[in-house]
């Protein structure tokens, strides 16, 4: 795995403070007359100015050239990244059937795809321009962006690496995200990536509406699940571009996207400070709450990040993992339970073998389990938590699943349930071999 070269600023939602060169921050207020070494001053909202203080973000970036220096946006084409998911939609499938899919494919040798060209939508509700709604995204690449930067006028994306390191340079600094790690990068923010390795697969959960944050703790108390001094944000490094190169920046407009072109670098900021900025977390430091008496606890006490609805305690987004742990529950069917949910789970897998399912849920694959659709643990894994001796064991070693789960109702793309050609028709038979067990009274 590659070492990560850069330093960062530690914590979650802080006001930072972050300076390439000394001095360069206005000190006493954001906008002065002159800025200091004569940089732009300006401001990215991430909420509406009147948002209540608590939930209220928003960064002041100092730049050598503002960011409205480009030529007009021009359309761009790019069919299989879907943002409105209506049921009537010609890129959109409705079913409620179990589904699951193969690894998705890495781009051919002979091609050169990056992040950008690389997206494809496998599913979503609701669409952008109402703000309401999210959209579920596997990325293949096997070029850098180069001389291109993007930023998402829709919504955010949190990022899921499962094949390869992306080296990301943003407007407020440069992180290395790997496997195992993620990253949130909020809506209108600037980014390009290159891949740290040659090729590089994962998988995106975007939200049109509010932002993640840290999951309520309740009665868990003040510490546990993911801390909020592990999250990692970028420290402010410029670049200076006096080259005359064009850049090409893209964003995502309302479902489509568009480019313009300019003769410097978008990553000319030498120092910002705020509380909207990108993060990323190493999954490794989640500190796993579970049960130590009896029962299958449900996986919500896994939540990394939500992003929250309007109705308490129902999520827009969940984002969850399964992560290494120790099982000890006594007269307890350990595994996953067989569930009917209010909720849509989409799942994908990093690393290892999810311990839910033997074979056929694999690294780089999918599964989408929609609401009041049935699901569970299948035949083998049933059979073998049934007859298993009860003793504390070690779960997941060598492995890291997560859940995208969400309380719409998905819609598939045709790409996601058709053209990709990973869907795994023969899902169904997972639970084909469950007999009846029962034994009824003579």
């Amino acid at each position: 795995m590659a070492s990560d070269p850069y330093t960062y600023l530690e914590g979650f939602g802080n006001h930072f403070t972050s300076e390439a060169l000394d001095g360069a921050l206005p000190k006493g207020q954001n906008t002065p007359q002159k800025c200091p070494y004569n940089l732009y001053a300006e401001q990215l909202s991430g909420t509406a100015f009147t948002a209540p203080r608590t939930h209220n973000q928003r960064t002041w970036l100092y730049r050598i050239r503002p960011s409205v220096v480009h030529t007009p946006y021009e359309s761009v084409d790019h069919d299989l990244l879907v943002s409105h998911f209506s049921p009537s939609s010609p890129d959109c499938v409705v079913t409620p059937t179990q589904l699951r899919w193969s690894p998705f494919d890495l781009p051919s040798k002979d091609s050169k795809v990056d992040f950008v060209q690389g997206l494809k939508t496998v599913a979503g509700a609701g669409e952008p321009s109402c703000r309401s709604g999210l959209a579920i995204h596997i990325y293949t690449a096997n070029a850098d962006m180069d001389q291109r930067a993007f930023y998402n006028s829709d919504g955010d994306f949190l990022i899921v690496p499962q094949h390869g390191a992306l080296d990301i340079t943003t407007e407020f600094g440069k992180m290395l995200v790997r496997p195992n790690e993620i990253c949130v990068i909020q809506r209108g923010i600037r980014y390009s990536v290159a891949l740290a390795d040659k090729e590089a697969r994962g998988y995106i959960l975007e939200v049109f509406g509010e932002h993640f944050e840290l999951p309520d703790l309740g009665p868990i108390g003040a510490n546990g699940l993911a801390n909020p001094r592990d999250f990692l944000t970028p420290k402010a490094a410029y670049v200076n571009d006096k080259s005359g190169k064009t850049w090409e920046i893209v964003t995502k407009f309302n479902g489509k996207l568009f480019k313009v072109t300019q003769k410097h670098s978008p990553f000319d900021v030498v120092a910002w400070h705020g509380n909207y900025a990108p993060y990323k977390y190493d999954l490794a430091n989640f500190c796993v709450i579970n049960t130590v008496s009896y029962d299958h606890i449900d996986p919500s006490i896994f939540t990394v990040l939500t992003c929250k609805s309007y109705s308490p305690g129902v999520a827009i987004a969940d984002f969850v993992i399964f992560p290494p742990r120790w099982a000890v529950s006594e007269k307890t069917f350990r595994p996953p339970y067989f569930h009917r949910n209010c909720m849509s789970e989409f799942m994908g897998l990093i690393l290892g073998d999810y311990e839910g399912k033997t074979g056929g849920f694999l690294p780089g694959g999918g599964s989408l389990h929609s609401p009041m659709t049935p699901h569970g643990p299948d035949a083998n894994v049933f059979k073998a938590a049934s007859e298993a001796e009860l003793t504390p064991v070690r779960v997941a070693d060598g492995t890291q699943a997560f859940m995208f789960e969400t309380s719409l109702l998905l819609s598939t793309t045709t790409w996601g349930l058709k053209t990709c050609g990973k869907v795994q028709d023969d899902y169904y038979k997972a639970w084909s071999n469950l007999d009846s067990n029962f034994q009824e009274p003579q």
